[in-house]
């Protein structure tokens, strides 16, 4: 069988030194992670062993002996290094393109990693001409695009230079409109941040204030999957004819659904933090409790 092997840089693997050209067996039957020289019929699966450095070796080997397979690589009691292969093989050997100089792309001139695009110096990007990472649009030198041209990180849109924008050339943040040059801008051609409707009306609070103010915070702690005991006296006769378990345990275990938890929460909030949520601009009880899914009479 045939396949390759890495070594470090001075030809050795597992302590073990190695020659081009030589033979190599042992008595013991081979066995993966254990005993035997180990080897890939894939050369790209070599690197999850070793560094994917130039500085090691790596040669084309043969197998002669017995051989245990696992999941991606082989071991056998008879191993013949026929030769070094240079690193401009290696290259091409572990790229599916062309003048590459990455690990696993499958574009062409990419020097990073996992590139299915062109012309890339990041990694695992699907497009062409990115400088960043995990980019699937075009000429990106952010990270996480989906779009094209954008020189920011994480945005789905086009030509932003700042990040998390949906919208197109934005130079600010957090965008869902086109051409803004400021932050949280869901329109056009800004260059203040607007303010938010809350409860239906106007406000003077901006997305920016929202996101940093005490009432969200309070907000996002409201609990999910909330579990709660019920005992037998307080059951319905649904709820014991669906737990008969509670005859014994004396009652059963309730998962509270969002609404119930929300309530919990509403409920069990110190004074000061409810009116924390009740300083919000414009609020109204009953907008917040059927937004937030909280009962009450």
């Amino acid at each position: 069988m045939k396949g390759y092997k890495v070594f470090n840089e001075y030809w050795k693997c597992r302590g073990f030194l190695y020659q081009v050209g030589k033979e190599y067996t042992m008595d013991e039957d081979p066995v993966c992670c254990q005993t035997g020289f180990h080897f890939c019929t894939d050369i790209k699966n070599c690197f999850s062993y070793y560094d994917f450095d130039s500085r090691n070796k790596v040669a084309e080997v043969e197998a002669f002996g017995k051989i245990d397979e696992g999941e991606n690589k082989c071991c056998t009691n008879g191993i013949r290094i026929i030769r070094e292969l240079s690193w401009n093989e290696v290259l091409n050997l572990v790229n599916t393109g062309k003048d590459c100089t990455g690990f696993c792309n499958t574009g062409d001139c990419n020097t990073g990693n996992r590139n299915t695009g062109n012309r890339n110096t990041g990694n695992w990007n699907t497009g062409n001409w990115n400088t960043g990472n995990c980019n699937t649009g075009n000429w990106n030198t952010g990270n996480c695009n989906t779009g094209d041209w954008n020189t920011g990180n994480c945005n789905t849109g086009d030509w932003n230079t700042g990040d998390w924008n949906t919208g197109n050339c934005n130079t600010g943040d957090w965008n869902t409109g086109d051409w803004n040059f400021c932050n949280y801008s869901s329109g056009c051609f800004n260059t203040e941040q607007s303010t938010i409707r809350m409860f239906n009306k106007d406000s003077e609070m901006t997305l920016e204030n929202w996101w940093n103010c005490d009432a969200r915070y309070l907000l996002n702690r409201i609990p999910k999957n909330v579990v709660e005991w019920i005992w037998s006296e307080n059951m319905t006769d649904q709820e014991k004819q669906e737990h008969p378990e509670h005859e014994t345990t004396g009652g059963y275990l309730k998962v509270l659904d969002e609404s119930d938890s929300a309530t919990l929460w509403w409920n069990g909030l110190p004074e000061s933090d409810k009116d924390r949520i009740r300083s919000l601009p414009n609020f109204e009880f009953e907008i917040f409790c059927k937004c937030v899914g909280i009962k009450h009479e």
